[in-house]
């Protein structure tokens, strides 16, 4: 019997390389943007534990106090990220994703570059760790807004059986800001005298990352809104004639603004997010928690744990490289996750990752104590591969819980949410856990927060496949 066989023509052969090279276009931009913007963020973790507590606070004061005072500073950037989740949800499911992540981008090259240029205690006294603070929280509400913004023009112009390998192109902006900002340290410092790099040379870096601005001017003139946004906004009878604007030429992000203040507080994403889906953002947090508890202790709390004089002692290098080679072999571990959730689903491997990191957590310190560059490299990177497994399909799981219309604000009020409550005491917590009790309760600090992730994500349902451009989730 004969069958009949559609053979592709040569225009649909010619739309699916069109497709593929601007998905490519798509991904690589939100790549950079979010390396760079990651960068930022955690430059200052680093500072934080090597540069800031001798810089900005009084010398007179003991060093375990002043490396908790500088530690504190380091969790105002992630008390401001549910704000600038709160802010860039709610205009980025008004206005698009593209136009919130230009102004998240450009919040934090210029938060960054000040950073770079603020006098020390020395010179201005108090006001040092006062503008100090103001910087670190405008960087907490740009990395807020920056997260939902690249991560859903990804994942909403993807393709529905790529959409896990897509989306870990923003997701490994994360580890790849780590091996920029350890890069940029080592370079530094292998450079330059220890006084010239406590002195000027830790500036450099900070004032490196205005580069951010010329990122985000090639967002705003080459990338295209996401095809789900612009149906969404084709829906509502607020699609312009070349497709591309999601608002009236005449309505610009002012006009916006004014209006919602004048609108009833109905009409807001973020309100119709925590209406519609409380548990699913309560439950996303919860999901979240694991990664970052267990990824700013290895990233920041363990340079500070090796290098400093209450600590191990080694030298300082020794624990920015090791995070460096851990950060390097973490991203393809996220790719490989990504791309298994697309083929089996998102919540298996993400579950996987939280129980090996929850028991990896008690080899981590005795790695490091050793005092040996290969074990420690071992402790560091283990750590950040169980921390790729969940980390990788995350980008997808958290866009595919949530409806278009409030899927910005609901997958970034989750992730901000976790953010606050895992990461942004991490460091601090550890510190505290150490000084008091001895360095075993940080580990089970990160197994805690593994088995409160495994139960959160044990609680949400299978998401790959879902329909994202439908208005429902």
């Amino acid at each position: 019997m004969a069958t009949d066989v559609t053979t592709p023509t040569l225009s649909e052969d010619l739309d699916d390389a069109q497709t593929r090279k601007s998905m490519r276009k798509v991904a690589l931009t939100a790549l950079a943007g979010t390396s760079l913007e990651w960068y930022d963020f955690f430059l200052y973790g680093t500072a934080a534990a090597l540069v800031f507590p001798g810089l900005f606070f009084p010398e007179d004061l003991p060093a375990m106090v002043v490396l908790l005072a500088s530690f504190s500073t380091f969790a105002v950037g992630f008390l401001a990220r549910p704000l600038g989740g709160i802010v860039f949800g709610h205009f980025g499911d008004r206005i698009g994703r593209k136009r919130t992540l230009v102004i998240a981008l450009l919040m934090m090259g210029v938060a960054t570059t000040l950073i770079g240029l603020l006098p020390g205690y020395a010179a201005i006294g108090a006001l040092a760790p006062i503008a100090l603070v103001l910087l670190r929280f405008i960087q907490g509400v740009a990395i807020g807004g920056q997260w939902g913004g690249a991560m859903l023009l990804v994942t909403e112009s993807a393709p529905a059986n790529k959409r896990g390998y897509y989306g870990a192109y923003a997701q490994a902006g994360a580890p790849a800001g780590v091996i920029l900002a350890n890069l940029a340290f080592l370079l530094i410092s292998g450079t330059v005298s220890e006084e010239a790099f406590m002195s000027w040379g830790w500036r450099i870096p900070f004032i490196a990352s205005a580069v951010l601005i010329g990122i985000s001017l090639y967002v705003q003139l080459h990338l295209e809104e996401s095809p789900a946004f612009k149906q969404l906004t084709k829906l509502s009878g607020n699609k312009a004639a070349d497709g591309e604007e999601v608002m009236p030429p005449e309505e610009t992000f002012s006009a916006v603004v004014a209006e919602d203040a004048a609108e009833a507080p109905a009409r807001s994403p973020i309100l119709e997010a925590i209406r519609l889906y409380p548990g699913r953002i309560a439950l996303a947090a919860g999901a979240f928690l694991s990664i970052q508890v267990a990824f700013y202790i290895l990233i920041a709390f363990v340079v500070a744990y090796g290098s400093s004089e209450a600590g191990l002692g080694l030298p300082r290098n020794t624990l920015l490289a090791a995070v460096l080679i851990g950060s390097a072999i973490q991203i393809p571990i996220q790719f490989w996750s990504a791309a298994y959730s697309d083929r089996k689903g998102r919540r298996g491997i993400y579950m996987l990752g939280a129980i090996l990191s929850g028991l990896w957590a008690f080899a981590l310190f005795p790695l490091i104590d050793t005092g040996n560059f290969t074990l420690i490299v071992l402790g560091i990177t283990g750590g950040l591969i169980f921390v790729g497994m969940q980390y990788g399909p995350q980008a997808a799981f958290f866009a595919e819980l949530f409806s278009t219309h409030v899927r910005y604000s609901g997958a970034s009020l989750g992730y901000q949410i976790g953010a606050i409550v895992g990461g942004a005491l991490a460091p601090t917590i550890a510190v505290l856990l150490w000084n008091q009790y001895g360095i075993a309760f940080v580990s089970g600090y990160i197994a805690f927060a593994s088995l409160l992730t495994l139960l959160s994500v044990w609680m949400l349902t299978e998401t790959r496949g879902t329909d994202m451009h439908s208005q429902t989730a």
